[in-house]
């Protein structure tokens, strides 16, 4: 796939009055800001999946990775419950944003605010294979592969 042909241009449809396109705060910027599409408030320790009122169509070979805002993280703790979020190239319903309130603060948020991003990835999808023993990988790791550089 040549993916810088595949995505001149990213198809929106909105599918709630109100809905906002996600868009780019700055130019090179890899994200594009998910807005709320209603108001809603999150106490600490609630959770709400909040709709953005907007579907897109992505191509194959392409996932959409739903991500936190680091200023709502590092200003109010709010933060995805399942971060990221996958969207597959095949789904073409509304992208909707599960939060979580880790602060200690009821945060509010209004329709249009800016709530998550989205990244778009490439992806591959080999065929798995069950092997007696896996190739090596060129790392002197060996059996204290996980947690094993340290702090």
């Amino acid at each position: 796939m040549a993916l810088g042909t595949a995505l001149d241009q990213l198809h929106v449809s909105f599918v709630r009055p109100g809905a906002r396109v996600p868009a780019r705060a700055r130019p090179g910027d890899a994200g594009y800001d998910l807005c709320a599409a209603e108001s809603f408030s999150l106490w600490p320790g609630e959770r709400v999946t909040a709709p953005t009122g907007v579907a897109i169509a992505l191509p194959p070979g392409v996932a959409g990775l739903v991500i936190p805002r680091s200023g709502l993280a590092a200003q109010h703790g709010i933060s995805l419950v399942n971060g990221p979020g996958l969207i597959d190239p095949n789904y073409r319903g509304e992208i909707r944003v599960v939060l979580v309130n880790l602060g200690d603060a009821r945060f509010e948020a209004a329709a249009g605010d800016r709530i998550a991003q989205l990244l778009l990835v490439p992806f591959v999808t080999p065929d798995a294979c069950v092997v007696e023993v896996l190739p090596p990988s060129g790392d002197d790791r060996g059996e204290n592969g996980f947690g094993s550089s340290g702090r």
